[in-house]
This record gives C-alpha cells, structure tokens and sequence, in this order.
C-alpha cells in the first residue's frame, strides 16, 4: 500500500513539474506588454462585433455566430484589466493571454472559414489571421503551437456541433497551404526584422545608459571624496583638540580657546556634510521626471528662493562663497517648485564655480530683474566663456564639454524644469569673457499674487496672535519693514538700537522672541543670544542681515545659539515662516504640544530610530519604536498612540502601505496622524504618501528644528486623517 501512495506521489509530482516547465515556457515565449494587450484588447473587441455586422448583413454570409463574437469581445475587453488583477493572479496573466489570443484568431477565423465552406473572403481572412497571430506571438515555437490549438479546437468544435455537416470545398488545397506557409515564412521574417532591429535600438540606449550611469557613478565618488575627507579632517582635529583639553583641564583660558575652535571646526564639518548632501540632492534631482501640472504649482519669492540655493549650496571652501553676489534689484514672484528651482540654480553654480577655480578674481553675480510679460533671473559669471557652437548644444541631453567626469545633464534639467514653470532659459557667452544664464518667468496676475497673500495671513494669524517681539537694530528702515509686514498681525513690537539696550529690555520684560540685526552695536546678534541663554531666559533670537551682507559659512550653520537667520528686505512667506518655526520650537510651546503624548517611530534602521529619540527624549514624550510597518501595526493594537512617525521606504511592510492598511480598516488608531519620512522625497513620492493617508513628510536626514515644529504641531491638535 505505501509503495502505491509513493508512485502517486512521484507522478503527481512529474505532472506538476510538466506543468511548471510549460508554464515558464509559455512566459518566456510571451510578449505582453502593456501596448500589446491595449491593441489587442481595443481591436479585438471592436473587430468582432464590426466583422460580425459586415459578414451577415452586408455580404450575406451564409455561417456567423453571434455567441462566440460576443465570447471572443469579453475576452478582449479583459485584457484591458491586467493592471488590476490580483497579485496572486498576475503569475498565470501570460495563460489568459495565449488563451484569448487562440480563441479570438485561430479558433474564431477557422470556425467561419469551415462553416462558410471555405469561401474566397474567408480563405482571405485566414491569410490575414495568420499575420495578425505573428504581430501578437512573434516567438515561432509558440506561433506554431498556439496555431495548432486554434485550428484543432475549431474543427473539433465543427464536429461536435454540426455533426452532419456537408463540405464541397471547391480551392486548390496545396496551392493554398503553400500561400499559407509562404505567409507565416514572409511574416516571422519581418517580424524577426523589427525584433532585430528594437533589440539593437535597445542595446544601443543600454550602452548609452550606462555610459552616463559610468559617468555619474565616476562623478559621485569624485564630488563625494572631497567633503567626506574635510569632515573626517575636521573630526580628527576635534580629537586632538579634546585631547589637549583634557590635559589642561586647570586652565580655563586654554579649555575656551579649545572650546572656540572645536565649535569652528563643527561648523565646518556641518558645511562639507551639507556639500554631500547637496551632490546627493542634485543627483537625484537631475534624475527625476515627476513635474507639478502648472496649475498646481504655489508661487514663490524669486528673492527668497535665490537666497535660500545660494545659502544653502554646498561650498567646498568660503572662498567659493565670497565669489558669489546677488545684487540688490526688484523682488518679485513666480509659479513654481522651490524645490526644482533650487535644483536649477546649484546646477548653474556649480558648472560656474569649476571653471571659475584657475580664474582669479572669479564672480558670479546674480540679479533679478522686473519685466512688463516676463520677469528675470541673470546668473553672470566672468568665466572662460562658450563658443557659439558649444551653446547651440549645451542643453542636450548627455553633452558636457570642458568639465572631467561631468554627465551633461545638468542643463538639460535645468530647461526641463523652467519649462514646467512656463518660463525658459537661455545661455548667452562670448568667449574669454562672460557666461551668462537667463531664467525667465511669466508674471502672475495681480489677483492671484493678492489671493496668495490674503490667505498667509490667515494662515499665520493663530500662531502670532497674542505675541510680542522685540526688534533690535541700529537701521529705522529695516524696523520699519518688519514692523510693516507684522502690523495685521496685531502683534506687540518693541525696539532697541543696541545691544546693551536690548539686554536691558530683555531682562525687565517678557518677549516671545527676538529679532535682531546680525551686526547690532554693543552686543551682535551671536552675543546678545549668548547673553541672553546665560541670563536663563528662554527666548529665541532670529538674525537678520542686510541684502548686501556677506555671511560667512560658520555664521550660516548657526552655532552660536542664534535660532535663525533672514535676509533684508525678507520676502512676505520667509519672514512669516522664519516667526513661526522659532515660536513652536521654543521649549515652553514644545512641552505644552508633547508633554504626556506617545509617539510610535517605525523605521528598520536603528540607528534612525535612536536619533529621533534623541531629539524627543527631553520633551516628557513617551516614545516607542518598531523596525517595520507590520511590527507597528500590533504595536498599535496593544498601546494607545498619538503620533506615528514612520519610514516610507521600508523591507517586510514599508511605510505607504502600513498608512494605507491604517486607514482602510475600523480601528480605535484609524485617524492616528502619520508622518512619513524619506530619504528621496520628490513630488511623486508626496503624492503617493498623501494617496495613502499620510498627513504629512519630511525628508531625511532630519532637521531638528524643523521636525520639532512639524512634530509639536501634528500634536497641538487633533488632526483628521488625510
């Protein structure tokens, strides 16, 4: 008895192994792209309910069916639906196929060519089908045998229906075989043609991709080294530098100076960290085709915004910085994404600053410029220049020119992303002379630009309302300004013209923050923040510096307890956004949002899920972690939950599908805010957070100030799903 049960077992194994093979015979032989089973799906229904219409009723056919038409349309129209069939299904998808295929071509074609008694249309018809039948299985094995079934299944079919059946064939056979053959030789040729001719198309773009893919690749690793060694420099010196501390721990002049220089050497360790993530932002973004439709797009300070990329640009040296000047001229605003536009402009920057570096007295200057139908960005440099032969050029894709290692499409980018906007760029050189950029932006209609800031105020109102500022600085047009902007706030404002002044009102008044001129008298903006933390008062300080002002690279990294820093005049949304971050990261309003709450963090890095406890640990939050989506949904059926915050891009189940299983399900956490965090955050990878439920992302690696604001605020109030 056994010995039976293990032939049963063997043969049935024998059979499914049969069954497996010819299954991954059938895939590996099969073509089904999205564009044949469109065609196949669009012309085939319609084809069969058409042709069945001009047989009968026009050439009076004595054979049609409408049940197999009608059979063959719904098998069709299901090809149409292989982007929703389920997961578990889409292994056996190639089986349909094949099977629609001989059932709407073979099958059908054979059927009507018998029962008409091989008339001359449809002998013409099975001509034609054989083509068709190529077009759609263009492997030869697979042609043959989905041919064989079709034809087989058809006469099997004429047997068993119309058993008394009468045929008086009156065609040369043979002459028609050899037609039929002929056919399918003619036919499988040129298809193996075209087939030819695509895969060399393809093998020409693969070595084309991975040219530009060697030369990305070569252009990383390069642009990459340089920050990482200043940072592993910086770091090693920290080392000596609390070495020596460590030794002279009695003398406290020494411990300050040490103190001093291990504080300048962090800065610029932040900078070379912020010069590599800068080359990662560009290498992504050169990569991306994910534009906002126009309609869509907010409008920006073009001032603002141009401050922000050169600020925010990965210098690999102050004197880098200092080469770059953005002259005082009318502000104004555009449609577009701060984020690409940023993009554009350290594109410009840095193909600028690697021909600048054997010129001395390299600048680039940059100047915006107000036009009745267009406005402007100018980025000028006093560069080599671009041969007029060369401009025609260099905003093709993959053409790079004087640059080691460049992948050429920058420029290319840059169009792309002007022309989302509505805008252009042109490039106009003279050689030995200048290089000169041209960013041109449509002018929005008055109504909107009101429409946009009607709607700030509105925005910002909660937050300022019931605050009081002081203002410190020696300048009255520059108090002036600030206090025009704040005016429909209601808010409280004082002002002090020095340092020691402002100390004084600091220390007999309350104040909700402080924002001062980066160069105040007496006591600068650095010191007078110092003084105040030494004072034990809890109050930030913003800094703000004239546009003329050349801040140094430390200054930007903010280590000198200054909460931000603004450039005069500030545009509308800077000012108003810079206000707002300082009052909900400030202690006393983070503890009222956080204190007693939970927070879930998901991520499967632990060393991200260490850091952001770090940043929360001070806050009297309870935090729990969980490194994937699944581990956190049992967390939340277990513990009760104010905030999640989860990585979007996770293994076992990431973070857009934990959301969407969040929300599409009855539970007490159903509305839990979500916060998703990504190291590549670009618009099509926002769209689908929101899509999922997601109420808002930030981008990795965090920024404390800015995740402290996002964080308190998803917890001030209960906010609904999104």
């Amino acid at each position: 008895m056994a010995w039976q049960v293990i032939a049963s077992t063997k043969q049935l194994e024998f059979h499914l192994n049969i069954l497996s093979q010819f299954r991954a015979f059938i895939n590996e032989s099969s073509v089904i792209e999205r564009s044949n089973t469109l065609t196949a799906g669009l012309i085939g229904a319609s084809g069969h309910i058409l042709f069945y219409l001009i047989y009968k009723y026009w050439f009076h056919l004595p054979y049609e069916n409408l049940a197999l038409r009608l059979a063959a349309t719904l098998l069709c129209l299901s090809l149409l639906l292989k982007s929703r069939i389920p997961k578990a299904l889409k292994p056996y998808f190639s089986i349909h196929w094949h099977l629609t295929i001989v059932f709407a071509l073979p099958f059908i074609f054979t059927v009507n060519l018998i029962m008409n008694n091989f008339n001359d249309l449809w002998l013409d018809s099975e001509i034609c089908m054989v083509f068709m039948l190529i077009m759609f299985v263009p492997n030869l094995g697979m042609f043959f045998f989905d041919l064989f079934i079709g034809v087989l299944g058809a006469l099997l079919f004429c047997i068993v229906a119309y058993p008394h059946l009468q045929l008086t064939p009156n065609f040369d056979i043979p002459l028609y075989s050899v037609v039929i053959l002929f056919s399918i030789f003619v036919g499988h040729a040129f298809s193996f043609s075209n087939w030819q001719s695509i895969k060399d198309e393809q093998r020409r773009k693969s070595e084309e991709k991975s040219q530009a893919l060697q030369a990305l690749a070569g252009s990383i690793a390069h642009e990459m080294r340089n920050p990482l060694g200043q940072i592993r420099l910086y770091l090693d010196e920290i080392m000596q530098e609390l070495h020596r501390n460590g030794i002279d721990s009695a003398d406290s002049s020494n411990r300050a100076k040490n103190s001093e220089s291990i504080s300048r050497k962090l800065a610029q360790a932040q900078m070379a960290l912020n010069q590599g993530l800068h080359v990662i932002d560009m290498t992504l973004g050169n990569f991306r085709n994910d534009e906002i439709p126009k309609e869509d797009l907010p409008l920006l300070y073009a001032a603002a915004s141009t401050r922000k990329a050169i600020n925010e640009y990965g210098y690999a040296s102050e004197h880098e910085r200092r080469m770059i000047h953005l002259e005082s001229g009318d502000d104004f605003m555009f449609r577009g994404d701060e984020n690409s536009f940023v993009l554009v402009l350290y594109n410009l920057l840095v193909n600028a600053l690697h021909f600048l570096k054997p010129i001395s007295g390299g600048v680039i200057n940059i100047r915006l410029e107000q036009g009745e139908t267009n406005n402007r960005i100018v980025v000028r440099d006093n560069g080599p220049g671009i041969s007029q032969e060369n401009i025609s050029k260099i905003f093709d894709p993959f053409f790079t020119f004087g640059k080691k290692g460049g992948t050429g499409l920058g420029l290319a980018f840059c169009r792309r992303i002007m022309r989302s906007f509505g805008g252009e760029i042109i490039c106009n050189s003279e050689k030995g002379k200048f290089t000169e950029f041209v960013l041109s932006f449509p002018v929005p209609e008055k109504a909107l630009i009101d429409d946009y800031q009607a709607k700030l105020y509105v925005e910002y109102q909660p937050v300022f309302s019931g605050k009081t500022i002081l203002l410190a600085g020696a300048s009255p047009e520059n108090l002036a300004t600030i206090r025009r902007q704040l005016t429909p706030f209601g808010i409280v404002t004082d002002a002090a013209s020095d340092g020691a002044q402002a100390m004084e009102m600091i220390a007999s008044n309350r104040y909700d923050l402080v924002l001062a001129d980066i160069d105040l008298p007496v006591l600068n903006a650095a010191e007078l923040a110092h003084k105040i933390k030494e004072l034990g008062k809890e109050v930030h300080v913003i800094a703000y510096a004239s546009a003329t002002h050349r801040l140094t690279g430390e200054k930007l990294v903010e280590p000198y307890n200054i909460d931000t820093w603004i450039s005069m005049p500030p545009a509308l949304s800077e000012l108003l956004f810079a206000l707002k971050t300082s009052f909900q990261t400030a202690k006393i309003t983070l503890k009222k949002s956080l204190n007693g709450k939970t927070v879930l963090v998901v991520d499967d890095l632990d060393l991200n899920r260490k850091l952001i406890k770090s940043m929360l640990n001070k806050l009297g939050v309870t935090i729990l972690d969980a490194p994937d989506g699944l581990t956190a949904l049992e967390m939340l059926k277990n513990h009760e939950c104010d905030l999640l915050i989860i990585d979007m891009k996770m293994p076992v189940l990431d973070g857009i599908e934990t959301t969407r299983r969040i929300r599409s399900e009855i539970s007490a956490y159903r509305n839990i805010p979500i916060l998703g965090m990504s190291g590549d955050l670009n618009n099509t990878s926002m769209k689908m957070a929101r899509q999922s439920g997601m109420n808002d992302c930030l981008m990795k690696p965090l920024k404390l100030k800015e995740f402290l604001q996002k964080v308190g605020e998803m917890l001030k109030e209960d906010i609904p799903a999104a």
